[in-house]
């Protein structure tokens, strides 16, 4: 099995995964992922995780233009916009039930939006900032990811859902669910006054993993 082969059955595959465990329902929600020769695989618009097919994900040569498989999703320009800004091998958004309900919270930090409850979240996914809403499919989007310039790999879109780039589809699969269990936590312990990691364990974490 070619390399391009196991890439589309991958990803299909981590689809199914995410839609199985409840993290994605409907047809909402997508996924891509980078090629070595600099083509990306992209789920279809209107698709389901449930059932996409390896042989008909959207095609996009380098410079973004559609050249095989099915219509990509709306939403490409928040994709192409990471590729653009970082050096990533996938991205995944979701419209998680969790991390969405903690993205209409009055009392969340824009610009750091998880609460550093454990370590793997700060590991795997930094400072997540929260995004404006846009209505779904707007190349605004995109353009808000662009003027982040590559400083955060995971975003929260407000009244949306969340967004993570990664170097390959595993680890963006694996920064997603901690996000989603991040906010779930945070769910959890609100109005709690929780013991949360404090600057000195933050910083060591930093240090270490970058």
């Amino acid at each position: 099995m070619s390399d391009e082969a196991k890439l589309r059955e991958s990803l299909c595959d981590w689809a199914r995964s995410l839609f199985d465990r409840g993290l994605n329902g409907g047809s909402s929600g997508n996924i891509s992922a980078r090629l070595p020769d600099g083509r990306l695989l992209v789920s279809p618009t209107g698709s389901s995780f449930r059932n996409l097919d390896p042989a008909s994900l959207s095609v996009l040569d380098e410079t973004g233009r559609h050249i095989a498989g099915l219509g990509p999703t709306k939403e490409l320009s928040l994709h192409q916009a990471f590729y653009e800004t970082r050096s990533a091998g996938a991205v995944l958004h979701l419209h998680s039930s969790h991390a969405t309900a903690v993205s209409v919270l009055p009392e969340i930090d824009p610009d750091n939006v998880l609460l550093p409850i454990t370590a793997y979240s700060i590991m795997r996914l930094g400072r997540v900032k929260l995004l404006p809403y846009f209505m779904p499919g707007d190349p605004a989007m995109g353009d808000a990811v662009r003027r982040l310039a590559g400083k955060h790999s995971a975003l929260l879109l407000a009244n949306h859902g969340p967004v993570v780039a990664a170097r390959d589809l595993d680890s963006a699969v694996y920064a997603m669910e901690e996000f989603e269990e991040t906010a779930k936590l945070m769910l959890m312990l609100r109005g709690a006054n929780p013991r949360l990691l404090n600057r000195d364990q933050i910083r060591d974490l930093v240090r270490k993993y970058g």
